[in-house]
């Protein structure tokens, strides 16, 4: 609507360089009005682990309420001792999970959905997230590559509640504006002091820059990684407003 679309021209009030940095990353790939005007979006996930086992997905989200849904073709790392179908929702109320139609009352699948339901549409509209309220920016520096000072780097963090959150640090291109890698921890699983590094590759889907083409491995603070194979993810065969509804997510 129009008060939406004019709120998001008025620039913020910026708490330093590194949230104007960030803003204007945003800008550039769309931001999160725009990404909501495309109401849904169904597309293949595929994560593949260096072990050679892999998770191949139709993903379905619906951006109003963050409503999730996934229909596992392949499932070698999430319940890969389920045979037959597996589905995976959120309703905007609670998480689900079927298996070959059946709904699973088993409390480590449920949960297992939860994380994957989430994560996965979190990841889908990061970049816009990356304006949400309540989060602590902090310009960090300019990074060299090859003597060459090729990015700036920013720390975003969330304001502080009981339980540890998830940190990220975005190296922004200096040539093409964008965020090509980035360090984030998962805190879900405890993993607090190590983070992972991410490095994505994009592609422009209805006037959307969306980091489509992603693979990560663990890392330090500064970005040095060793030799071993990287976690790949690819998501494939983009479509917005597809005229999902919320009877789309319901078990």
């Amino acid at each position: 609507d129009t008060m939406t679309a004019a709120k998001e021209m008025v620039k913020p009030d910026f708490q330093n360089k590194g949230h104007e940095m960030v803003y204007t990353f945003v800008q550039k790939v769309g931001n999160y009005s725009k990404l909501a005007d495309k109401k849904d979006v169904v597309y293949t996930y595929t994560y593949a682990t260096p072990d050679g086992k892999t998770d191949i997905t139709t993903e379905k989200y619906m951006f109003k309420g963050e409503l999730s849904y996934a229909d596992f073709k392949q499932h070698e790392t999430t319940l890969p001792d389920l045979t037959g179908k597996l589905e995976q929702g959120y309703d905007g109320k609670n998480y689900w999970v079927k298996s070959d139609g059946k709904l699973l009352e088993d409390e480590a699948a449920i949960k297992r959905a939860a994380f994957s339901r989430s994560t996965n549409y979190y990841w889908f509209a990061m970049n816009q997230k990356l304006l949400d309220p309540g989060m602590i920016y902090e310009y960090i520096g300019e990074k060299e590559t090859d003597g060459v000072v090729s990015h700036d780097i920013v720390k975003i963090s969330f304001e502080p509640d009981d339980k540890p959150t998830d940190i990220y640090q975005v190296y922004i291109n200096k040539k093409t504006g964008l965020v090509d890698q980035l360090l984030f921890t998962v805190v879900d699983f405890g993993v607090v002091d190590t983070p992972m590094l991410m490095q994505v590759k994009y592609k422009d889907v209805g006037g959307i820059m969306i980091p489509s083409d992603r693979r990560y491995k663990m890392s330090t603070w500064g970005a040095d990684i060793d030799d071993k194979p990287w976690i790949k993810v690819d998501w494939t065969d983009i479509k917005f407003d597809n005229g999902l509804t919320t009877e789309d997510f319901k078990a």
